[in-house]
């Protein structure tokens, strides 16, 4: 994607597993009118609590590697024992293009992806980090059953995402018990780079 073509920002939110991205950006999406959210796709099952089109549009594998096929995604990975997960092309492109702040919560290896295509002017990177593996092994637990085969994938990504915090922009810490700190962080963040879009 050409810089010429981009008159808007694109805002990566990445995130160690149970890091806690999904919560911060509900969170930003009551509280600021002025951006548009990115919804991922995934071959997960839906968990209790979450909206299809909302937190995900969830898949099939084989309605995922249909579109794979279709050269619809962005980009795409697999993990988690097999899973998938990708971001269409609709949902970002056009829309920053055509001057919108749009937010995608992504994975890391998504995320390297993206960001070589997005010029660095038009490209945020927001990392969300919660503590020791300890601590994101209890908030993972919490929130859906999960086995332990799974919760051992979880814990390899966990210490290989870590290092991508190096390549954010911004850092946001959400401890456990200190969510609303991790709030208002994120919050000046993002009033942040809208100001510095608006100043283009």
């Amino acid at each position: 994607m050409e810089k010429n073509d981009i008159k808007g920002h694109l805002i990566l939110v990445v995130a160690v597993p149970g890091g806690g991205k999904s919560t911060l950006i509900s969170h930003i999406r009551e509280v600021n009118q002025n951006l548009s959210f990115a919804v991922s796709c995934t071959s997960r099952p839906i968990r209790p609590g979450e909206v299809e089109g909302e937190n995900y549009f969830f898949l099939s594998d084989e309605e995922f590697k249909d579109r794979i096929e279709k050269e619809d995604f962005l980009e795409w990975i697999q993990q988690d024992g097999g899973r998938y997960y990708g971001t269409l092309k609709s949902e970002i492109v056009d829309r920053v293009k055509a001057g919108e702040v749009v937010v995608r919560e992504v994975e890391v290896r998504g995320a390297d992806m993206i960001r070589n295509l997005i010029p660095k002017d038009n490209l945020s990177i927001i990392f969300v980090t919660a503590g020791s593996w300890e601590e994101m092994a209890e908030r993972i637990r919490d929130r859906a059953p999960i086995s332990e085969e799974e919760l051992s994938f979880r814990r390899e990504r966990y210490e290989k995402e870590l290092l991508f915090a190096d390549n954010a922009d911004y850092i946001v810490v959400n401890r456990n018990g200190e969510l609303a700190k991790a709030k208002k962080g994120f919050e000046e963040i993002i009033d942040h780079i809208i100001g510095k879009v608006k100043k283009r």
